[in-house]
């Protein structure tokens, strides 16, 4: 298998993923007026795809004599179970993120989910007292929460100011106020989900009969794509928004939408792939912690750029609304700055 050998590729592979990772939702948006359970079929789809290519291409290259399916028989069953597992609870998680960005954008999904995962992953990190500074990581903690409850605010302002505009205009299907509720409930429990399985994959790939970066990305794959199908039919009949969806609507949809729901499959799983390529070597080769996690957990502050920047997500919002995006990406990259560092200040004993 393929692994990369300098400290610079190291970076480059992080820099890459950290770029996928918070770009691939903006296929959905980019598809123009579609579901998202139609969506991520395709999504499931493209994913698969890129997944059996990397395996027997990268994954089978290389001068170690250890290819992808060498690394798939030397591996353990629970190693195997726990990453097809994973890949299964983080695919629930996935999908109800997709439904945040549906109802409220990537602007708000992305930073409440990817923050209450982070938040989780963090508070369990406190709990069993892993290394590091306690007193910075809830320092940490505390910025992302701010940081989360910033990015709602501007939405719920946001979408008022929104509804207000409809009504001046007539347009508005009702007089009541928007509820936000819904967006940051789908984006909170997304972000349970995803931050819940990386003690799962960590002791996939822990261990002599632990899976490889390739092995393991394929088998995190495989069950997104296999659960993909269970979950989309419940969502499809009990929907986060609009109509109950019959599945003859996938085939009804437009050839472009499906090329941008492939495509966003093929971005994701290349993002999650060059993550725990770049991930595999020694620790001789990875970047300072604080890059390591800046970069690694860095997507929601790439996704929020995009659905503001170049999605115009808050387009015709007053002031208030752009104080408080740049405030939760300060507040944001503040949190996982105070996380990075607090291995670094260990408390004296």
């Amino acid at each position: 298998m393929i692994l990369p050998q300098t400290s610079s590729l190291v970076l480059t592979l992080m820099v890459m993923s950290l770029l996928l990772l918070g770009t691939w939702a903006s296929m959905f948006k980019a598809a123009g007026k579609w579901r998202f359970e139609l969506f991520y079929l395709d999504f499931a789809f493209g994913l698969l795809l890129t997944a059996v290519l990397c395996s027997f291409t990268a994954g089978d290259m290389g001068f170690d004599g250890f290819n992808f399916l060498d690394d798939l028989q030397h591996a353990g069953r629970r190693p195997l179970l726990f990453c097809f597992l994973a890949g299964a609870i983080f695919n629930l998680g996935n999908m109800l993120l997709m439904g945040a960005v549906a109802v409220a954008g990537m602007s708000v999904a992305f930073p409440i989910a990817v923050g209450v995962a982070i938040m989780l992953s963090a508070a369990l990190g406190i709990l069993v007292k892993a290394g590091g500074n306690q007193t910075m990581m809830l320092l940490g903690c505390v910025l992302i929460f701010t940081a989360v409850v910033v990015s709602a605010m501007a939405y719920r302002i946001t979408a008022v100011q929104r509804h207000e505009h409809l009504a001046r205009a007539g347009l508005a299907k009702s007089t009541r106020r928007p509820n936000p509720v819904k967006g940051i409930i789908l984006a909170a429990a997304g972000g349970i989900l995803m931050g819940s399985v990386g003690g799962m994959v960590a002791r996939a790939r822990e261990g002599d009969f632990g899976l490889g970066p390739y092995a393991a990305a394929a088998v995190f794959a495989l069950g997104a794509f296999f659960s993909t199908f269970v979950y989309t039919i419940f969502f499809m009949n009990l929907p986060v928004e609009g109509e109950p969806l019959d599945v003859t609507a996938y085939f009804k949809s437009r050839l472009r939408q499906h090329i941008f729901g492939l495509l966003a499959g093929v971005l994701w799983f290349a993002g999650l792939e060059t993550r725990m390529v770049a991930t595999a070597v020694s620790e001789t080769l990875q970047p300072s912690p604080l890059i390591s996690l800046l970069l690694s957990q860095g997507s929601p502050v790439v996704a929020a750029l995009v659905g503001i920047v170049i999605l115009h997500e808050l387009k015709g919002s007053d002031m208030r609304v752009k104080v408080l995006a740049v405030l939760m990406v300060i507040l944001f990259a503040t949190g996982l700055t105070m996380l990075a560092l607090s291995p670094t200040y260990l408390p004296k004993t």
